[in-house]
């Protein structure tokens, strides 16, 4: 008899389910994952479950183990840390990271899983894919010793940039955001805060994670002369109006995208997905990650809380869902 697996699927625009999966037998180069926790990522993943992905970025916005087609029905995630339980000597028993949906067991290749540091707790891990995303940005943006930098959106991803640059030697980095909540998280993390109206101004570098329209106006604003904001932010089907006119050309300021799914040019000559996701999970050592996981369900409970997470019902940053006990 297969194996089976329960997984979490969007069936229709803002509605979910849990279906039964059978399991085909790992081969040879491949393991077989008993998931431990999964993390919601609260940008992309709710655009998805409002079934708010362009028609034109269907193929881009493909998770590496989906199933289904935008707008649905389709399996969509990709922050899933489990143990192996079959595959090679070496790998069974271990924790490790996979760009996985929310699913119970899966099977995937040796090559799509990444051991979790002994130092890193498992359900921390579930930080990963951002934390990767945040060290693209980085490479993308390459601060220097001594700049002036505010990051502009307070969630998952502005926040781990900014967990990130409080690393840095002498720089002066403000998380700016809405919601004075934020304030703790970027105590806890080692940065200062600063409400949108309050931030300080004469920035090198903004780097812009609220997805919204205010916010990336508010960048432009933050910025010094030759100054330049770095646009994290995915907008789904959403159009943004810019004062791309006023002191725009005449302060030289530049706006530049980054996207996680490839990796920065900026970065050591060679570096590849594989590398880049291991150092995310090497940082992910440092335990003033933990602010960023502000929830948690069991997973039975995903189809009733994604909508109230899509809604902004349930407020907060990462939502982790936990599956069976360690």
């Amino acid at each position: 008899m297969k194996p089976t697996a329960n997984a979490f699927w969007l069936r229709s625009p803002g509605q979910g389910e849990i279906r039964e999966e059978t399991l085909a037998a790992p081969a040879e180069d491949e393991v077989l994952v008993r998931a431990l926790y999964s993390g919601v990522s609260r940008g992309t993943e709710t655009l998805v479950f409002r079934g708010r992905v362009p028609e034109n970025q269907h193929a881009t916005m493909r998770a590496p183990f989906q199933e289904g087609d935008f707008p649905a029905p389709v399996k969509y995630g990709y922050l899933s840390v489990g143990r192996v339980e079959e595959g090679p000597d070496a790998l069974v028993g271990r924790t490790v990271f996979c760009l996985y949906p929310h699913q119970s067991h899966y099977v995937v290749p040796v090559s799509a899983v990444t051991v979790v540091p002994e130092s890193v707790p498992a359900a921390r891990a579930v930080l990963a894919g951002t934390v990767e995303t945040a060290v693209n940005a980085l490479w993308d943006a390459a601060p220097l010793i001594g700049d002036r930098i505010a990051v502009v959106g307070g969630g998952m991803v502005g926040c781990s940039v900014a967990a990130l640059l409080a690393r840095y030697p002498g720089v002066r980095v403000q998380l700016v955001d809405a919601d004075p909540a934020r304030a703790g998280i970027a105590r806890a993390l080692g940065v200062d805060f600063a409400l949108p109206d309050e931030a300080l101004g004469e920035c090198d570098l903004v780097v812009h994670a609220s997805a919204s329209e205010q916010g990336l106006v508010r960048s432009l604003d933050l910025l010094a002369a030759e100054g330049t904001v770095i646009e994290l932010s995915w907008y789904g089907d959403r159009r943004v109006a810019l004062p791309l006119g006023e002191a725009f050309h005449s302060r030289r300021l530049t706006i530049r995208s980054s996207q996680v799914g490839t990796v920065s040019p900026a970065g050591r000559v060679g570096r590849t997905y594989a590398d880049r996701l291991a150092l995310a999970l090497e940082l992910l050592a440092d335990a003033r990650f933990d602010a960023l996981v502000t929830g948690e369900c069991a997973f039975e409970e995903l189809p009733d809380v994604m909508p109230k997470l899509a809604s902004g019902e349930l407020p907060g940053m990462c939502h982790r869902v936990r599956y069976d006990a360690e």
